[in-house]
């Protein structure tokens, strides 16, 4: 996988071309541990990216371990993450808050309920 890293002041964009999953995960995150102090916005632009498995719910829900909080947001998601990120939340909209990294997408409190 390559992975390449942006950062423009206080925003950073990360762009993984390949797949995410188990394999892919480690080296994701040390992308995240390695932005500056001073990064708060994260970008993850995941035009390149076909295809991730629960690695990538990890990686976009599960708190970095250096402990450091960054707003995370998606862009160019395709079909496949799409539809997993979808699922997610579906299944538990509390833990998979869309909202936080799609800003377009409401929070669950505001969304209808499903018919």
């Amino acid at each position: 996988m390559n992975i390449t890293t942006t950062i423009d002041g206080t925003s950073a964009r990360i762009r993984p071309c390949g797949e995410i999953d188990s394999d892919t995960l480690p080296p994701l995150r040390a992308a995240v541990d390695g932005l500056p102090p001073q990064v708060t916005d994260l970008q993850w632009d995941l035009t390149y990216t076909p295809f991730m498995d629960v690695a990538g719910l990890h990686l976009l829900f599960t708190p970095t371990a250096n402990g450091r909080e960054h707003r995370a947001t998606v862009t160019g998601l395709r079909a496949q993450p799409l539809w997993l990120l979808l699922t997610a939340a579906e299944v538990d909209p509390t833990v998979f808050d869309l909202s936080r990294l799609l800003p377009d997408v409401p929070p669950a409190r505001f969304r209808p309920a499903a018919p």
